[in-house]
């Protein structure tokens, strides 16, 4: 069963457990981000700053899209740490190839789609027609592109499920090293512009997916699947649904909201373009530690679940809450007294505007950290008992919030009064996950046999 390469996470310390999956999950994550961070430093140093607000304020968009496909991943990979941790390997081998045939009709589907729409999704958001052909360049090319996220983002899904969280961020790093190396030859040796940024991000991406199918094929045994895995049943495929569009509407919902964001961010013009965009990737790479104790949550809890061991789900929460907690402290400092100093990685210091826009969206969130770190640790945790409903109602809640700060701030008021709209978007989101993660912890200490 390849017993070295899977890590049963139903036995042992929480705490122990939790780390060790978490830490390769977090530096997996930062490369992952690298991505797109790494497009926008060639592009704001070696083309300008319309590059990197081109590039930079692609980002929501970007979420939206690949956020739903993560979404749909992870929901899927959730049947397979359940199965995983129950021993029912036939079964989790199924999941897999169901798995394999609903990744592949959503990744053609929104190509097809987002190809047809790409320009009137990008006019929606308010770019400026001196930065128009560079983000519909952009973004054309990702969209070409998906079916190669798709394939690692599922791929790398199946690995975490059975406790490997050390394989994907290897694949990553290669990746990432060949993103940057693709980027200064594209841009500054061929001078391809944005362009060359996106076919480097799209050449990464497929890199590490056949690096991902590689090392499944060599070392996990366990995932070789057969005919007869894939042989279609509506009722696993209904119940791979069930978790995944919940999970990919979840990440959508969040996606459309900063897409939102964005679009009243554009008002304020290239340079606060440039410095939001700036100051979103840094904070995404320092939060990254918020995702991956969710990610790890979603592969611990599932397993556990799957197990009928509830009071480790318990355990793990509460140490994982706690460490969530110490990290927002951290980052929290950070943000505040070094956040313009981050910038000097997208811009030269001559860019004074960019900076002191960055700057003033960190000092208007900092202080939320902690209610961002907890969204991760409670929507994860729901997702892996297996509950997609409340998870995505959260997301409900956040796009609320953000929609109704832009709409009473956007264009009335200053650019910081637009940032505000994540610490709102960030604490309404606990108002559905934390009551009810207290409630399906109640009734399955009174009732065990509670679904």
């Amino acid at each position: 069963m390849a017993a070295n390469t899977t890590n049963d996470m139903t036995s042992g310390s929480p705490v122990r457990l939790i780390l060790r999956f978490m830490v390769p999950v977090c530096l997996g994550n930062i490369f992952q981000q690298f991505y797109n961070v790494a497009d926008s430093i060639v592009a704001g140093q070696f083309i300008g700053v319309n590059a990197l607000a081109a590039i930079g304020s692609t980002g929501s968009l970007m979420f939206f899209v690949t956020g739903w496909l993560m979404g749909l991943s992870s929901g899927f990979a959730i049947l397979v740490s359940q199965r995983f941790g129950a021993k029912d390997y036939n079964k989790m081998r199924h999941y897999v190839a169901m798995s394999v045939y609903l990744t592949a009709a959503f990744a053609i589907l929104m190509t097809i789609g987002l190809l047809a729409l790409n320009e009137p999704i990008l006019r929606m958001m308010n770019f400026s027609a001196e930065i128009m052909p560079d983000v519909t360049a952009y973004m054309r090319i990702i969209y070409a592109g998906l079916i190669v996220t798709a394939s690692y983002n599922s791929l790398a899904a199946f690995l975490r499920a059975l406790g490997d969280s050390r394989s994907p961020l290897y694949f990553l790093i290669i990746s990432a090293m060949i993103n940057v190396v693709l980027d200064i030859v594209f841009i500054v040796c061929f001078g391809m512009g944005v362009d060359g940024c996106a076919y480097a991000t799209v050449i990464a991406q497929g890199i590490s997916a056949l690096l991902c199918f590689y090392y499944i094929v060599k070392k996990f045994p366990i995932l070789h699947l057969k005919k007869e895995d894939f042989r279609i049943s509506f009722l696993s495929i209904g119940r791979l649904l069930s978790l995944g569009i919940p999970m990919g509407l979840q990440f959508s919902i969040t996606a459309i909201g900063t897409i939102i964001v964005q679009g009243a961010v554009n008002i304020y013009g290239a340079v606060y373009m440039a410095g939001f965009s700036a100051a979103g990737k840094m904070q995404n790479i320092i939060s990254t530690v918020f995702t991956a104790f969710g990610a790890t949550s979603a592969t611990y809890v599932g397993q556990n679940r799957g197990a009928g061991k509830m009071d480790r789900v318990r355990t793990g929460v509460k140490y994982t809450q706690i460490m969530i907690w110490i990290w927002s402290v951290v980052i929290m400092f950070v943000v505040y007294f070094f956040g313009k100093y981050m910038m000097l990685l997208f811009v030269n210091s001559s860019e004074t505007g960019v900076i002191a826009a960055a700057e003033t969206y960190f000092h208007t969130v900092f202080w939320c950290y902690p209610f961002l770190g907890s969204i991760f640790l409670y929507r994860n945790t729901l997702q892996g008992m297996g509950y997609g409903l409340v998870p995505m109602l959260g997301g409900v809640f956040e796009l609320a919030a953000r929609s109704t700060i832009v709409t009473l701030v956007a264009g009335k008021t200053s650019f910081a009064g637009v940032c505000l709209s994540d610490p709102a978007a960030w604490i309404a989101a606990l108002i559905p996950l934390v009551p009810y993660y207290i409630y399906i912890m109640r009734k399955w200490k009174q009732h065990p046999s509670f679904e």
